[in-house]
């Protein structure tokens, strides 16, 4: 085993811990179910064989039926046990795993999230876990009932007759040869499915976000030809899988089984006649073969689940293995006044990308306002996205009051940074809980105070429910424009030191910013201001204009 894969079964086997008694106590009830499964053969040929010495008396069966009864209901308690409180800790398992994730996820930065699906992203957190809580519960107590009753069984035949026994296990080689051959297959089967169940997921997110667009420009045939198209490669790999596991299922647990049955009932018979068999022996032979043989499709069916929870849990563990944000060092940022420094900073986006900024230097001072503009794609966003950390310049430095960001606490710098974005992002809800995102526990008089200083207490009283309105999920019940001014009512909630505004009045009519430029002078005043914007109404309230062109500033100026 790779050192890679002791570590990432470490982490599996991690997940047992916290419910160890729990395991213990599954693990116990499985056992004892096995055991019990492989002693009522036994009192079965102790019956039987009461029977025959007793020249047909059957009061040998009656004295064996209440140890029976007694063996039954115990294992059926046991089975019951098991199979609930089983399931019960592979759901408390998976419920773990889904929290880990999940917080992993907010750790990551936004580079992860540029290259990453949203259907990928969800189909790890769903699809994937519960292929692994399948695996952590059955997988344990399933190797244990159908491993301990194939063992249990093969020793027990060789007490009852040793060479009978070795003509049976005669097929076991060739059946685990088998077994193992057509694992390897499945495999990569069930690895590409998980991919392209994936894709299907990102497919789907893609489509529904982007409705509007693809109503707009009339292209629901484009989209449904496309959604087909990775629907049909989903569906060849569920075919291959199946394709696979019926020739494993098949030849394991019916053409195997089946030819160690038929040459039971003839070698067996065979010795029968000659009498070096007896009855009692012949009849718990016959039962023990169906406990050697019913356990081997069990197990390769494991072999499938392990496949599948296996493959599930390597794509858990690619995204916590992708290295988050760092968040461990750093001073906190107090009593900021909010200079801002960019040094020969230099950034793209990957090794194999061009250099969006190159040796950028330029200072702002505590409490200026400056407005940033140059053609579209220039890098202004990107910019603005380097102070608070969203990325991590390639060379040179950041520096807020003299200070590197990367010297700071990552919580203490975002909490000092207010950021209104093009596109906002507001969460099903009502608007009083999208406000007091920006600072959670703040009271509705501080709410409310936000609004107005945005311009959006006037139309939030005329919703329905007025603060108390939901908006359901991304706020689409709402104008562009209604979305923009609650996402600004945010930071103004917020008070942060240093604000970035990317082209935060873009959506909204001239009327509407002029209460927002109004609002901006109010939230700034003593606040470092970064405005991203093309519109010459809300750059000319800036005290200096920094003019991009390519990776650099060509000019600056008020």
């Amino acid at each position: 085993m790779s050192r890679s894969s002791n570590v990432r079964l470490k982490k599996f086997v991690s997940y047992y811990k916290p419910y160890r008694v729990l395991f213990a106590a599954d693990l116990a009830a499985s056992i004892t179910v096995s055991a019990i499964s492989l002693i009522i053969p036994l009192c079965v040929r102790r019956a039987t064989a009461l029977v025959l010495g007793g020249g047909g008396d059957v009061s040998g069966i009656f004295a064996m039926a209440p140890l029976m009864l007694g063996l039954v209901i115990l294992q059926a308690g046991c089975a019951v046990f098991y199979d609930h409180k089983g399931h019960v800790m592979g759901a408390r398992m998976e419920r773990d795993m889904r929290n880990d994730l999940f917080a992993h996820y907010q750790s990551l930065p936004f580079s992860f999230f540029d290259r990453e699906k949203t259907g990928a992203i969800i189909s790890r957190i769903t699809n994937d876990l519960l292929s692994i809580a399948e695996l952590a519960h059955h997988g344990p107590e399933d190797i244990i009932i159908y491993l301990l009753t194939f063992i249990g069984a093969l020793v027990i035949l060789m007490k009852i007759n040793l060479s009978l026994a070795l003509a049976v296990c005669a097929f076991l080689p060739l059946m685990f040869v088998f077994s193992y051959l057509s694992s390897r297959k499945l495999r990569g089967v069930f690895s590409q499915c998980r991919e392209r169940i994936a894709a299907v997921n990102a497919r789907i997110e893609d489509n529904i976000s982007g409705i509007r667009t693809v109503k707009s420009f009339g292209n629901e045939d484009l989209e449904i030809a496309r959604f087909r198209e990775t629907n049909e490669g989903y569906y060849r790999s569920m075919a291959s899988i199946y394709k696979h596991e019926a020739w494993y299922y098949t030849t394991i647990g019916t053409l195997f089984t089946q030819l160690i049955l038929v040459s039971t009932v003839i070698f067996g018979g065979m010795k029968l006649s000659g009498a070096s068999l007896g009855v009692e022996d012949f009849i718990s032979f016959i039962l023990y073969v169906n406990y050697l043989t019913a356990p081997i499709p069990q197990l390769v069916r494991i072999t499938g689940q392990y496949q599948q929870g296996i493959s599930g849990f390597n794509r858990f563990m690619d995204v916590m293995d992708t290295a988050g944000e760092d968040r461990r060092g750093g001073a906190a940022l107090d009593k900021v006044k909010g200079e801002v420094e960019f040094s020969a900073v230099s950034f793209r986006y990957g090794p194999e990308t061009d250099y969006i900024l190159k040796d950028l230097s330029f200072k702002v001072k505590a409490g200026e306002y400056v407005a940033l503009t140059g053609p579209s794609g220039i890098g202004k966003t990107t910019l603005c996205s380097l102070i608070p950390r969203f990325y991590e310049p390639v060379s040179g430095s950041i520096l807020i009051d003299g200070r590197d960001v990367r010297n700071i606490s990552l919580k203490s710098l975002r909490e000092r940074i207010g950021v209104v974005r093009q596109e906002v992002c507001l969460f099903a809800g009502t608007i009083r809980e999208n406000i007091a995102y920006g600072r959670p526990g703040a009271s509705t008089e501080e709410i409310i105070a936000a609004a107005k200083k945005a311009g959006a207490h006037g139309f939030i009283l005329a919703l329905p429910g007025g603060y108390d309105a939901v908006i359901g999920p991304r706020g689409l019940t709402l104008s562009g424009g209604q979305r923009q001014r609650i996402g600004i009512a945010r930071v103004f909630l917020k008070d942060p030191a240093i604000l970035i505004f990317d082209e935060a009045t873009s959506a909204l009519d001239y009327e509407s910013e002029l209460v927002i430029r109004e609002g901006l002078k109010n939230l700034s005043g003593g606040r470092t201001s970064f405005v991203i914007s093309h519109r010459p109404s809300t750059i000319k309230d800036a005290g200096r204009v920094l003019v991009f062109d390519g990776r650099e500033i060509r000019e600056q100026g008020a």
